[in-house]
């Protein structure tokens, strides 16, 4: 596997900072810290190769295959000639756009620098040294982090099925907890939770928990797996539900994203929000984005239709995966004389060029997780993927 790919053991990267000076004075739980890896770049995979970059497949990163909505398009040349002035630092076209969309009161609306910014703000609100932030295993690595930045204690419970195990994340909760972080559907697993589970879940959680309900994959649920919870901000003052444009609405370069609340939580919040986060393009691409309901029926059906192109694809390679209710799919490759081999053929995916997503560093060193791509797209990467088993 790619060092690159792979996320740093905390202690070396403790270590790293040893022969800089000022780093003695910054706190152990900052330079313990692994900083997060991002999925590798067509750019480099071209640089590292000798491959055309046009020649490459990306199924890293859960990106749209579609890239971004024409009304998105338009509205970003709109805004281009205004990129001199600062944004509006308050977002009030843009929350008013959420506010309407989902029925709140648009001082419950927070906006970040994508969903894994409203998710760094709500940990800036609310941990520090002495507190604790409950998540699954296998949950999107951004929920250590934040913790970690904080010098709060991270309590990590064991997954079920490759999913979240509620009730023991219940029993995990202690006193010093202020914040539980339940992904619905959960990256990189794919694994989904059901809204009558989750409400229950919230109605057992003491009031001065915060919980973060992260629906960054919410618009991939199908039809009978979705739920309103929204609704349930009218009921639980302690939840914060955190959206993305990035995913289904394609907007992953201009990182946007917004978080629900109910506005004592939002204005806590903002109080620990950086002035002018998101850019002018975000905010004009975001609110467009948002009323071009075609644009995301048509990026919902391509990825109903990529994904059992892909369960397809696999089961015929007689391997197995983590059944996915978002736009990826964890497959797990089979051990080799007791080794994991899923590193292996990530190197060889790559050598192919096709980019799929290692998730080691997640506790998961058997699979690897595919992006859902056009129908082109998935067909190259399964052949590749035939050629490196």
């Amino acid at each position: 596997m790619s060092t690159s790919d792979q996320k740093p053991d905390s202690q070396s990267a403790a270590a790293a900072c040893d022969d800089y000076a000022p780093a003695r004075y910054a706190p152990e739980y900052v330079r313990a810290i692994a900083p997060y890896q991002p999925g590798k770049p067509i750019s480099e995979l071209a640089r590292e190769m000798g491959l055309q970059e046009d020649a490459i497949v990306k199924l890293a990163s859960n990106e749209n295959p579609l890239g971004l909505s024409p009304a998105a398009r338009a509205a970003i040349e709109r805004e281009l000639g205004e990129l001199a002035r600062y944004p509006d630092g308050n977002a009030y076209s843009l929350r008013s756009a959420l506010a309407k969309r989902y029925g709140v009161a648009i001082e419950g609306v927070v906006v970040g620098n994508g969903s894994n910014d409203v998710l760094e703000l709500v940990a800036a609100a609310f941990l520090a040294p002495g507190r604790a932030a409950v998540f699954s295993a296998h949950a999107f690595a951004v929920y250590p982090l934040a913790t970690q930045a904080r010098g709060a204690r991270c309590i990590a419970v064991k997954a079920r099925d490759w999913g979240h195990d509620l009730p023991a994340m219940r029993a995990a909760i202690t006193p010093e907890t202020r914040i539980v972080f339940l992904a619905n559907p959960n990256n990189p697993t794919g694994t989904w939770l059901s809204g009558p589970d989750i409400e229950a879940f919230l109605a057992s959680v003491p009031p001065e928990v915060v919980v973060v309900l992260d629906e960054a994959y919410n618009e991939y649920l199908p039809p009978a797996q979705r739920h309103d919870s929204v609704a349930w901000l009218k009921k639980y003052r302690n939840l914060l539900i955190s959206r993305t444009f990035s995913k289904v609405y394609g907007l992953a370069g201009l990182r946007v994203g917004f978080g629900l609340m109910a506005p004592a939580l939002a204005d806590l919040i903002n109080r620990v929000r950086q002035p002018f986060n998101v850019n002018s393009l975000a905010l004009a691409a975001a609110e467009a984005a948002l009323g071009d309901d075609e644009f995301i029926r048509r990026s919902y059906q391509m990825n109903r239709d990529g994904m059992a192109q892909l369960e397809q694809g696999l089961a015929a390679l007689g391997l197995r995966w983590i059944p996915s209710m978002a736009n990826f799919i964890c497959m797990e490759l089979p051990r080799r004389d007791g080794e994991p081999q899923a590193g292996v053929i990530y190197q060889r995916l790559l050598r192919a060029g096709v980019i799929v997503r290692p998730v080691a560093g997640y506790g998961m060193p058997d699979h690897l997780r595919v992006t859902i791509g056009t129908q082109q797209e998935n067909a190259l990467f399964l052949k590749a993927l035939a050629g490196a088993l």
